[in-house]
């Protein structure tokens, strides 16, 4: 056996390349520098994490709690702090019935066309910074007509034994213009603008003429059974019940090739001049020569720029095809006393109204004119030229948005009024409404100059574009669709604010309780009863939330929970208001509407307070409760409709909505089937109105904490309680969107909420659970169960997302 050699220290083998470079040493146990080093090292993290949790807790109480809710003991109170009391004594006392005359007689001293309003916009914007919250002008490229030309003119030919015979001669020509008042300046301007419709086709048609009543659905139903000639006709429509555009619809689907809408005095009620009533500027019954102006879009389908549906109109934008969402035919608004020959024409032709039952007489208010309400068709030589010239083109519009910048960055209260109006006036619809946000934001203006600083951001608006089809506020929102799905708590919509001393509202039920708690805090100007507030006298009843005015893109689509609120429910002895006419003026408004502009400072003052608390109290003021009771209502009424709902029908608003119903001969699916179903749709509102009170109950819970005041020295506990309130108000800001359907309504995607559309045929009128309902009217009871199968899913989410 051979001896191994010694290495003498060395590795057994010598170096190569295959050696590694770094090699493992041996070294001695490292000496502490200190005795006790690992728990020196504890104490050192431990210090520092501790200043670290100092450090955060402060920042989070600075920056993110709220600084100033009048709650005792709430951290964020210095000399410059503004209680929630003190803003609310600022928002009631600021608001003044003389400014908002001011206002109101600079918005309604001349046209302000969609488009056509740039002036008043960057006034608007002045306003607003001058009174300090930071404002802009924001400008989208959107598609509108001007009117250029139009005529309607009744033609007859003498019959075939009369010496002029095979002659036409214009037997009546209609002015298609409202009177000029020496009593109205409004009237009286040059640049007025002409009577037309927004969307309306241009065209030049001749053809016998039909009355088809107010132009509902079944309306035309009626006539259609009838064996009424409509296909190449011209039909007579009153306006009223539903949307014009629908009217519109309707009459070209049944193949008729054009439409004229006149206002019938029988649906003013008492104050008529048959009734002995003054007509406008000497009474309050309505002017013989009032024109309703207004859009004929298919607002149910969808609101917006008709070419850039779900996106925003802005330069380069690719446009959509129209078709289907504005009219091919044409169409012209009339006055009653211009429909008087076009109607009496009719006389002795076809069935008379009271041949198709009640809802044909109803409001009938021409009978003293010698108006028979006959529906023809008239003969062949008596006929209708209506001719209509419009000017389409893509033009600016310009929204005015202004912020006050909050504490919390992603909660986000958005208040708005559409500026634009059919006419130089507009001191209803929209201007008392501009007046009113005006005299809101002056009011938080004060308040900034106090040294207040909002809880949650308030971004104000004012639109353009509203009257043509919401185009304005629709376009903001498909732009900023994400930042709001994110931020948006609420929206607030004042439009017409004041045309009557009637309160009204629509909302989503997470915003009942607000309303009832704000209009109990103002005083009402009628002080009858001393001390008695617009809560003391309004009924109570809250609409569901339809379409024709700014929310819809709010609430349809974006799902956020809207309210619309105004003075404009009238009475039977309320003054007659000329809508969308040169008559809602300033001087109609003076002294008819709101003398003194009395109801203009109300309205403002609600409207201030109703931000304010949204916008300034520690937890969101929704109400979830009422939400679970409402969906429960809702289903009961969509069940209802299986049956027959014609002897329950009171209201104008349900005739109304049970006259628009599409309707199918042919049944598909198993009714039975269907009713069944219907019970996960309790079983799941059940299960939501569980997580909803235990909801709306821990929020009662963490105001009371507040309430009570918490010492600064507990930051452990004020920590807790921030991050529970941020927590529930999370899930208060997430219940609409849960109930949002990405797929959107059948044959109307842009429509995304599963509880709330305007109905598919009354385009103002809201319908609740509109995929259910419209499959249940349509006798789809396949469709309909689908639809249950979506609102259940939707429901569950809203649960999830409350828990």
């Amino acid at each position: 056996m051979k001896r191994p050699e010694p290495s003498f220290g060395r590795d057994e083998k010598m170096p190569n390349e295959h050696t590694p470079l770094i090699t493992t040493v041996t070294v001695g146990e490292v000496r502490r520098r200190y005795p006790h080093q690992t728990l020196r090292r504890f104490c050192s993290v431990a210090l520092g994490s501790s200043l670290i949790a100092l450090f955060i807790t402060f920042f989070i109480t600075v920056v993110f709690a709220p600084p100033h809710t009048g709650h005792r003991g709430w951290p964020g109170h210095d000399h410059k702090h503004v209680s929630f009391e003190e803003l609310q004594n600022i928002l009631l006392d600021t608001p003044s019935s003389d400014k908002a005359a001011e206002w109101s007689k600079y918005y309604t001293a001349g046209p302000h066309l969609a488009g056509k309003n740039l002036s008043q916009a960057e006034w608007t914007r002045d306003r607003w910074t001058e009174w300090g919250i930071q404002s802009e002008v924001v400008a989208y490229e959107t598609y509108l007509n001007y009117p250029v030309d139009h005529r309607l003119a009744l033609l007859e030919k003498s019959k075939s034994d009369s010496t002029e015979a095979g002659t036409w001669k214009v037997s009546f020509e209609a002015t298609l213009e409202e009177d000029v008042l020496d009593e109205d300046p409004t009237t009286q301007l040059e640049e007025s603008i002409p009577t037309f419709h927004g969307y309306s086709a241009s065209g030049n048609v001749t053809g016998s003429f039909v009355y088809v009543n107010y132009g509902t659905f079944w309306d035309f139903e009626d006539l259609v059974k009838a064996n009424v000639s409509l296909e190449g006709k011209i039909a007579i429509a009153r306006y009223g019940g539903i949307f014009r555009g629908l009217k519109v619809k309707r009459a070209q689907e049944l193949g008729m090739i054009g439409i004229v809408l006149y206002s019938d005095p029988g649906d003013d009620g008492k104050i008529t001049e048959a009734n002995g009533y003054e007509p406008y500027p000497n009474g309050p019954a309505r002017h013989p020569s009032s024109v309703q102006r207004g859009s004929v879009q298919f607002l149910s389908v969808a609101p917006g720029d008709p070419t850039t549906p779900g996106y925003p109109s802005k330069p380069g934008v690719p446009r959509a095809p129209v078709d289907g969402s504005i009219p091919s035919i044409p169409s012209l608004p009339i006055s009653y006393v211009e429909a008087l020959p076009i109607l009496k024409a009719l006389n002795g032709l076809g069935p008379k109204a009271k041949d198709f039952g009640e809802y044909w007489t109803r409001n009938t208010g021409l009978g003293h004119k010698g108006i028979d309400y006959n529906v023809g068709p008239s003969p062949d030589n008596v006929i209708l030229n209506l001719y209509n010239e419009q000017e389409y083109t893509i033009t600016p519009q310009w929204d005015v948005i202004g912020i006050i910048n909050g504490t919390i960055p992603d909660e986000v209260i958005v208040v708005g009024n559409h500026r634009d109006a059919w006419i130089a006036g507009g001191a209803g619809d929209p201007n008392s409404g501009s007046a009113v946000i005006n005299e809101a934001i002056r009011s938080f203006g004060k308040a900034l100059e106090k040294g207040w600083k909002p809880l949650r951001t308030i971004v104000f608006a004012s639109w353009d574009g509203e009257e043509y089809g919401l185009v304005g506020s629709t376009e903001w929102v498909e732009e900023y669709l994400p930042w709001l799905s994110v931020t948006n708590v609420a929206y607030i919509n004042v439009d017409v604010g004041v045309r009557s001393p009637i309160f009204e509202a629509n909302a989503a039920p997470l915003l009942h309780k607000l309303i009832y708690d704000v209009t109990s805090l103002v005083q009402s100007p009628n002080q009858t009863v001393k001390g008695q507030t617009v809560r003391d006298l309004w009924d109570g009843y809250i609409g569901t939330m339809g379409s024709g005015s700014d929310f819809t893109a709010f609430q349809d689509f974006a799902g956020v929970p809207s309210l619309d609120m105004n003075f404009g429910g009238q009475t039977d002895d309320s003054p007659i208001y000329h809508y969308h006419s040169n008559y809602d003026s300033y001087h109609w408004m003076a002294e008819f509407g709101d003398p003194g502009f009395v109801y203009h400072k109300t309205m403002a003052q609600i409207l201030g307070l109703a931000v304010a608390k949204i916008a300034e109290t520690p937890l969101i003021s929704l109400n979830a409760t009422d939400y679970a009771n409402a969906l429960k209502e809702y289903v009961e009424k969509a069940e209802a409709r299986l049956g027959s709902p014609k002897a329950e029908l009171s209201t104008e608003e349900e005739i109304f909505e049970f006259r628009a119903r599409s309707f199918s001969a042919e049944v598909r699916g198993d009714q039975e089937a269907f009713k069944v179903s219907l019970n996960l749709l309790y079983q799941a509102i059940s299960e939501f109105k569980e997580a909803a009170i235990a909801l709306d109950a821990k929020s009662n819970e963490l105001t009371d904490e507040i309430n009570e005041g918490i010492p600064w020295w507990k930051w452990i506990t004020k920590l807790k309680l921030l991050h529970e309130i941020r927590f529930v108000n999370t899930k208060y800001k997430t219940i609409e969107r849960a109930f949002l359907y990405p797929e959107g309504l059948d044959e109307r995607p842009w429509f995304k909420h599963v509880v709330f559309a305007p109905g598919i045929w009354t385009g103002y009128a809201g319908a609740v659970f509109p995929g259910l309902v419209e499959s249940i009217d349509n006798q789809d009871f396949e469709n309909a169960q689908r639809w249950v199968y979506i609102i259940e899913d939707r429901i569950k989410t809203a649960t999830e997302t409350i828990r």
